[in-house]
């Protein structure tokens, strides 16, 4: 499998669970995580953030999310 490969199905990965974790559709959390900035964040972040728990990169997400607008508790 290819690296580009990895990094796109560890991304949907970490938008699912965040979906589940946060009671939204899948579609709702990519939008949010996208607007506010997370999903770049993982993209630019995947060498250090796919060793991390997934619940450390969640929780990384939620904080630069909040960091850039996002109102999810």
């Amino acid at each position: 499998m290819s690296e580009e490969r990895k990094q796109i199905n560890y991304t949907v990965i970490c938008v699912n669970e965040f979906a589940h974790e946060h009671n939204l559709s899948v579609k709702e959390a990519f939008q949010y995580l996208f607007q506010h900035k997370a999903i770049e964040f993982l993209k630019e972040n995947y060498d250090i953030e796919h060793t991390l728990p997934l619940e450390d990169a969640l929780n990384d997400m939620l904080l630069i999310c909040k960091k850039n607008g996002g109102m999810l508790v």
